[in-house]
C-alpha cells in the first residue's frame, strides 16, 4: 500500500511540475518551449489559463494530502509505541579512534651525510 500511494506521489509531483512549466507568465515564460504557444489556439488563450490554473490548484492539493496521509500512515516514526532514539535516551558511542604509532626519531648516526 506504502508503494503505491509513493508512486502516485511521484506522477502527481511529475504533472505538477510539468502543468507549472506549462503556464505562460507575463514575460512568456517556460510555456513556449513546451507545448504552451500551441495549447492556446486548441482551447483559446483564456480557457487555457483557467484550465492550467485549476489544474494546478487540484494537484497541489493532491498533492499536500498524499504527503500528509504517508506521513501519518506509513513512515515508521509515526506508528504507535514506537519511539525514536531520543526519545528513548539511548546513545550509540562511535569506536574510539586509533592514535598514530610514534616511531622513533632517527639518531645522527642514521640521518644523510649532510654535504
Amino acid at each position: 500500500m506504502y508503494t503505491l500511494f509513493l508512486f502516485v506521489e511521484i506522477i502527481v509531483s511529475i504533472l505538477l511540475i510539468i502543468v507549472i512549466l506549462m503556464q505562460s507568465s507575463k514575460g512568456g515564460g517556460l510555456a513556449g518551449s513546451f507545448a504552451g504557444g500551441s495549447m492556446g489556439t486548441v482551447f483559446g488563450v483564456r480557457r487555457t489559463a483557467d484550465f492550467l490554473g485549476k489544474a494546478t490548484g487540484y494537484l497541489a492539493f493532491v498533492f499536500v494530502v498524499l504527503c500528509l496521509v504517508i506521513n501519518f500512515f506509513f513512515l515508521p516514526g509515526s506508528r504507535k509505541g514506537t519511539e525514536s532514539i531520543i526519545q528513548s535516551g539511548t546513545t550509540t558511542s562511535a569506536p574510539r579512534p586509533v592514535p598514530p604509532t610514534s616511531q622513533p626519531a632517527a639518531t645522527p648516526s642514521q640521518q644523510a651525510p649532510k654535504k
